[in-house]
């Protein structure tokens, strides 16, 4: 006799393609933790130097974009950021609603502290080099449909 299909088989935890994607994304980020905390940032003020030092002088809403990030999040913590010397937000002279966020020297020299980690950080993810290419692709492909 056939086993009868579970209707409920859909909603079962390891069926669902979201629920690796979010525990692998918070195991990534308390790996970087302990390494960044030695320099005094968070994962999201990382990524946003990050950002920064490739591409300074960027609109928060460009920032809040390459980061995947909403203003709302974003806002708070450039302020705090611009009150410890990193960067300044200054409003367009071209249209005021925009606001341009460039990096001070600080920020700038902020880069040579965080030249270690992302070889730390390798160091600590268990995938070949061929595997991690093969889901950077991926996750890339899921966030914008960009096959980079």
């Amino acid at each position: 006799m056939a086993k009868k299909k579970d209707k409920y088989e859909a909603l079962k935890l390891d069926n669902q393609l979201c629920f690796p994607l979010y525990a692998a994304s918070r195991e990534i980020i308390n790996m970087y933790t302990p390494i960044l905390s030695e320099i005094g940032l968070t994962y999201t003020q990382y990524i946003t130097f990050m950002a920064l030092w490739e591409n300074d002088g960027m609109t928060v809403g460009d920032l809040g974009k390459r980061l995947f990030l909403d203003t709302g999040t974003l806002t708070p913590m450039l302020k705090k950021l611009e009150l410890q010397g990193y960067l300044t937000r200054e409003r367009s002279t071209e249209d005021e609603r925009v606001v341009i966020v460039k990096l001070t020297k600080k920020g700038f020299d902020l880069r040579e502290e965080c030249l270690d980690v992302p070889k730390k950080m390798s160091a600590c993810v268990n995938l070949s080099l061929e595997d991690a290419a093969d889901l950077y692709r991926l996750l890339y492909v899921l966030l914008g449909g960009n096959d980079k």
